[in-house]
């Protein structure tokens, strides 16, 4: 993943978390801002059942004496994303800090991420790296069971996002055929012919 000024902008739905955890970590050492987004798409190996009781046996784990003190058991699966990669960074020195303010996460995909292209990292997708047989189970689900209250939120949102999509590139693609049109009959009656040359005399072909 090449260094570069925007955001480096992933769509974790369908990938592995620790895998997809362990290449941001290292892509925000290198100082390359990421967002991550619809984090609640995110696939953890194992049974629903076994990432659940050692969630919980998490959740038991506090001060004794001042539980505002932490452990902080974090809920929302964009904050259980961002404590993986904290987990995977130096956070209590300076380069580790900077690194972990360069990076954001979401549930969903919010204004603006949602009109701009998002990437997947081949190399962290469950369906690369897991067997079809084996067990896996979703970070949206395992948040919304350990106390998170935003599931059916976001999948309303979601929803919505998607008929703005569809109808985006519904009317891209109308737009791209009377474009493909326009040139298959300039270029066949001739009409364009005077153009391209002034256009290749320029040194484009």
């Amino acid at each position: 993943m090449g260094f570069q000024t925007q955001p480096v902008l992933i769509d974790a739905r369908g990938h592995l978390l620790g895998r997809l955890a362990a290449i941001v970590a290292k892509t925000l050492l290198r100082g390359q801002r990421v967002v991550v987004v619809r984090c609640e798409m995110i696939n953890i190996s194992g049974s629903f059942y076994r990432n659940k009781l050692k969630y919980l046996d998490f959740m038991r784990k506090r001060c004794n004496t001042n539980p505002n003190r932490g452990p902080y058991h974090l809920r929302a699966p964009s904050k259980i994303l961002w404590r993986v990669i904290r987990g995977m960074l130096p956070h209590k020195t300076n380069r580790g800090k900077e690194a972990l303010y360069l990076f954001r996460s979401f549930e969903g995909i919010p204004a603006p991420y949602d009109k701009q292209k998002r990437m997947v990292i081949p190399s962290a997708l469950k369906i690369q790296r897991m067997k079809p047989t084996r067990k896996y189970c979703t970070l949206g689900r395992l948040s919304h069971e350990v106390g998170w209250k935003y599931q059916s939120v976001i999948a309303t949102l979601e929803e919505k996002r998607k008929v703005r999509s569809q109808k985006f590139y519904l009317k891209k693609r109308r737009q791209q055929k009377i474009d493909r049109t326009a040139r298959t009959v300039l270029t066949k009656d001739g009409r364009a012919a005077k153009f391209q040359k002034v256009i290749e005399s320029y040194g484009y072909h």
